[in-house]
């Protein structure tokens, strides 16, 4: 699941077997397929192959649609972002950006965002997906101060500017 959450990540053959508890074998045909498929890009480092989603596939969105919707997360996006104020940016970091089911979801959000309504959603969101959720406010300007966190998160949700 990690390597379709966050494109930006990347992943080797032994780290993904221990993930999901296979033999290196196993996950090793299942990569081949994907690769073959266009799903999944790799590179040499070493002597390492590293994999990664392509997130040029045509069907990379759907299937990220569909992980979403798994986790729960489609239904806090939908619940909050509308009303919340000048939202630009949620990311999903933690266990469920590792590609972890822990039960618990980690967000970022960015932007001026009305925070006793944040609390109110929240509340009503973990009611409603059964996992708690925990969150972090920036503004953008803090949220652009912060280390290098393209690697770290993935970006859920952007502001689209009209005529995009």
């Amino acid at each position: 699941m990690r390597l379709f959450l966050n494109p930006g990540n990347s992943a080797h053959l032994r780290g993904l077997a221990e993930d999901f508890g296979e033999s290196t074998n196993a996950v090793r045909l299942e990569l081949n397929r994907f690769e073959e498929a266009g799903m999944l890009l790799s590179e040499t480092q070493g002597n390492k192959k590293l994999y990664k989603a392509n997130n040029r596939h045509p069907l990379f969105f759907d299937i990220n649609k569909i992980l979403l919707k798994y986790v729960g997360i489609d239904h806090v996006l939908e619940t909050i972002i509308g009303r919340l104020g000048e939202l630009q940016q949620v990311y999903l970091s933690g266990d469920y950006a590792a590609g972890k089911d822990s039960g618990l979801l980690d967000l970022i959000f960015v932007g001026e965002v009305d925070r006793q309504y944040l609390l109110i959603l929240t509340e009503k969101a973990e009611k409603l997906i059964h996992k708690k959720i925990r969150y972090v406010l920036y503004t953008p300007q803090e949220w652009t101060d912060t280390d290098d966190h393209t690697s770290k998160y993935l970006l859920l949700w952007e502001k689209v500017a009209v005529g995009s």
